[in-house]
């Protein structure tokens, strides 16, 4: 039997939104198996210079992050949507094991299967350091938090 991921395809603004936000709350769990459970066996991904392919690999890619990004957290926002794809912009923050800190900027384009698991992502990110006065994000989304700041 094959898995259901909803909302499924094709996205209106809620059911993109509610894909953006089920995205942020699982990545923020840093949790490789977890996250890998959204995307599908084959799935493609494309993460700044690296080119993955399926749950194995999606495992050990994120595994070596978290790893090496500590205390990392993440905020997504929908750019975009349509039928069965979603554009999303985000921040993350975490710092290295010299505890200098930094703030990462993104943009990911994302495909959906009709199952509602991502088949191909493609990921544009760069970090910039930041001193640790000037994080904006200590844990998890709460209900109040607005959207992510434009800078």
């Amino acid at each position: 039997m094959t898995e259901v991921r909803p909302p499924l395809p094709p996205f209106d603004l809620a059911s993109a939104q509610a894909k953006v936000r089920a995205a942020e709350d699982v990545w923020n769990t840093r949790d490789p198996h977890r996250v890998a459970l959204a995307y599908t066996e084959d799935s493609v991904w494309r993460n700044r210079d690296l080119f993955l392919t399926g749950h194995d690999e999606i495992v050990r890619f994120l595994t070596d992050k978290w790893e090496r990004e500590l205390d990392y957290v993440l905020r997504k926002s929908l750019w975009s949507h349509d039928g069965n794809r979603i554009a999303v912009r985000f921040q993350y923050e975490w710092h290295n094991a010299e505890g200098q800190w930094f703030r990462s900027y993104g943009n990911e384009l994302w495909e959906f299967a009709d199952n509602g698991l991502m088949r191909r992502r493609e990921a544009s990110i760069n970090d910039v350091p930041i001193e640790e006065a000037d994080r904006r994000y200590f844990g998890p989304r709460t209900a109040e938090e607005p959207d992510i700041p434009l800078k």
